[in-house]
């Protein structure tokens, strides 16, 4: 396969490992500061917002309603909220139904902004670093609009159903910290180490990339879930996660390709 030329390093240091992971993020810092990817946050968050209240104004109601109706054959769940009842505290089912209603329809809101970032603000991303620390690396991706499409459709459909269908098992502790944490890191990563290599990347570099990186991507999605965690990281967390992306992928196929590997 066809070797592509690229341009020098704009740093002597190429590091690898771990260290390229903590590169990434600390490029990703810097470049989020940018004015133009300042603004660039307003796309998946205005989208996650409008979405979030139509979801709202559409499903609160006959969702809260159904699960109400549901709730009455969750024997354990009746059996405690009599007693606090009895005891005259409060009624459990009261909070419940609208916290639970609140984690089925926050999430596709939240999964939405993140698509949007993946297929329409991680190009503006990649112009802006083509243009700042990838000068000269050579976009030899094949079909990138459509492998990006499918693969938001894919990573968007198991995400919404491994969400709901798993949703029961926040009743106890441990998961309703964990769970969250793995669907949002299995989300990031799926989408996001794809949109930020595929426009640069042949089919073959994209496989080794992956391949030899992919306990970095996941790691990196590890991170970002565990900061979208925080409820004000939430604002920026879809175009921060694709610098962060963006960074290592590109700065791992610059690499690469000046080693001379042919594929």
């Amino acid at each position: 396969m066809k070797q592509f030329p690229v341009a020098v390093s704009d740093s002597s240091a190429k590091p690898n490992g771990l260290a390229a992971v903590a590169v990434a993020f600390k490029r990703a810092v810097v470049s989020q500061l940018h004015p133009k990817m300042l603004l660039a946050v307003l796309l998946p968050f205005i989208i996650a917002l409008l979405g979030a209240i139509v979801l709202l104004w559409a499903f609160w109601t006959p969702l809260t309603e159904w699960l109400t109706t549901q709730s009455a054959d969750w024997g354990v769940l009746n059996t405690v909220d009599g007693w606090l009842v009895a005891l005259g505290l409060f009624s459990i089912k009261l909070y419940l139904i609208p916290v639970l209603a609140a984690g089925i329809l926050l999430p596709m809101s939240g999964i939405l902004g993140l698509i949007i970032a993946a297929v329409f603000v991680m190009p503006i991303v990649l112009g802006h670093l083509d243009n700042t620390h990838y000068q000269g690396l050579r976009r030899a991706g094949r079909n990138a609009t459509a492998m990006s499409v499918w693969n938001a459709i894919w990573v968007g459909g198991v995400f919404i159903i491994g969400w709901l269908v798993t949703m029961p098992l926040w009743l106890f502790p441990p998961f309703a910290v964990l769970l969250p944490i793995f669907w949002w890191t299995f989300a990031i990563t799926r989408l996001l180490r794809v949109d930020a290599i595929v426009e640069h990347a042949t089919p073959d570099e994209r496989r080794h990339l992956w391949e030899r990186y992919n306990r970095h991507w996941w790691l990196i999605g590890f991170a970002l879930a565990i900061i979208n965690l925080v409820p004000p990281a939430w604002l920026i967390m879809p175009v921060f996660s694709s610098l962060v992306y963006a960074h290592f992928g590109l700065e791992a196929l610059r690499q690469h390709r000046l080693s001379g590997a042919v594929l």
